[in-house]
């Protein structure tokens, strides 16, 4: 017979990298989604596992001072948001923490000095800030609507959501009109997802088909784009294959300005983008001023996407090289710096996942460097960076624990030492952290 689990109480003591508040009973870890640090609260485990227990958390007996309501009603359920119910303050407490965790336990490296945070300081700047977005579609008979949100937390199946208090206007208002807009076409269950963007001078969205749309799903579809104001492209295959509905439509591209440094970054709405503007103008500065650069400095700028960085310090320095693995991304870079009367700044295509070294950029004389890699970080690349000779390094991270494992490895190997880091909040509400942190010789 099953042992029938009941109900317990327990004392939050800390929180996992994904904003799980960890108790232990019985000398045994027990992850509690919604839970605090400080908190007393009753829980009912849900699975046993051999090293930990997941549990829910029924209620909050002692709450923690960071404790605040959730502004969207399906938090808690939608995978979008991990802290709504925590406190800006304290969101970024926990996220520095994490960074400071990582660093310690990962790379045995602490930096010199502490960075303060990077925050859009706007009074609803933790809010409606996400520029970029992926919504999912599934038509679900069940409730008689089609569903277009975020997966759930715990399950891979699209939340029932309404709106949305994170995306960029117009976007979180949409969910609710692209749902209904959806269920009128003949090809609903064959549109698994909608790419949202907004820049500062237009919206796109990109619906991904797998079947083509009939006259009459497009003309849907025109009328939409044009009563909310944006544009309507379509995905039929991979990222190559999207194309305006309206071909004879003019079309602008997306844009945004870094304009303390003068420059307008175009980009596709497919393309990757720091979603959160003001906090992204705010790392791009500091990242600038960490380098202390000056028209003497040559920059290697590695993994530089359509030049967010390399654009703002080609301004500064002599030149910059910027490197990146995807071949449609450095042609979007190039025709940036050209659009932006910047002849100061190349770039080329490399593989950075797999540097050995020998490359011929690696060979020439750099004394200042920035890296941006992805969430798997640069182990390769670090492994290699002493050949540059840079004097100073930047390095901007989506990851603590992998920007941890590099870290060590440059202050290891590599020659380097950990001057500074903190965090930029690009993604409040949610247990995502972005760092920076500079290394020098």
């Amino acid at each position: 017979m099953t042992r029938r689990r009941e109900p317990e109480t327990a004392r939050i003591d800390s929180l996992t990298h994904d904003g799980r508040g960890i108790a232990a009973i019985a000398g045994k870890k027990i992850f509690v989604p919604g839970a605090l640090p400080g908190e007393e609260v009753r829980i009912l485990r849900r699975k046993i596992r051999r090293g930990h227990d997941e549990a829910d958390l029924l209620e909050v007996l002692v709450p923690s001072p960071g404790r605040v309501k959730p502004r969207c009603e399906a938090f808690g359920i939608c995978g979008g948001c991990a802290l709504q119910h925590v406190a800006a303050v304290e969101q970024r407490e926990i996220k520095q923490k994490s960074l400071k965790d990582s660093l310690e336990r990962i790379g045995n490296v602490s930096p010199d000095r502490w960075l303060p945070p990077l925050f859009d300081v706007a009074e609803e700047g933790a809010w409606r800030y996400r520029r970029r977005a992926r919504l999912a579609v599934r038509d679900v008979a069940a409730k008689g609507r089609v569903l277009v949100g975020f997966k759930e937390r715990r399950a891979a199946i699209v939340t029932d959501m309404h709106r949305c208090e994170v995306l960029s206007p117009p976007l979180g208002e949409l969910i609710d009109p692209l749902s209904d807009l959806i269920g009128q076409l003949s090809i609903r269950a064959r549109l698994p997802q909608v790419e949202l963007a907004v820049g500062d001078n237009t919206v796109e969205l990109v619906f991904r088909v797998l079947d083509p749309p009939t006259a009459d799903d497009r003309a849907k579809l025109l009328q939409f784009g044009k009563r909310h104001g944006l544009r309507v492209s379509l995905q039929p295959g991979g990222l190559e294959s999207v194309v305006p509905l309206d071909p004879e439509t003019r079309r602008e591209a997306l844009s945004y300005e870094l304009p303390e440094f003068d420059v307008r970054v175009y980009f596709e709405a497919t393309d990757f983008v720091q979603v959160n503007g003001p906090v992204n103008r705010q790392m791009v500065a500091r990242a600038v001023d960490l380098l202390q650069l000056t028209d003497h400095d040559r920059v290697l700028d590695l993994y530089c996407g359509i030049g967010n960085f390399s654009l703002p310090m080609a301004r500064r320095a002599r030149s910059v090289l910027g490197i990146e693995g995807e071949a449609c991304q450095v042609k979007r870079a190039s025709q940036n710096a050209g659009l932006n009367g910047i002849t100061n700044c190349e770039f080329r295509a490399g593989d950075l996942a797999a540097v050995e070294g020998t490359e011929p950029w690696m060979r020439q004389s750099f004394n200042k460097v920035l890296l941006d890699p992805p969430r798997s970080g640069a182990e390769a690349l670090v492994r290699s960076l002493a050949k540059t000779r840079a004097e100073r390094v930047v390095y901007v991270s989506c990851h603590p624990a992998t920007l941890a494992r590099d870290a060590g490895i440059l202050s290891r190997t590599q020659g380097y030492r950990l001057e500074a880091a903190g965090i930029a909040d690009m993604f409040p509400h949610t247990a995502h952290v972005e760092a920076i942190a500079l290394f020098c010789r």
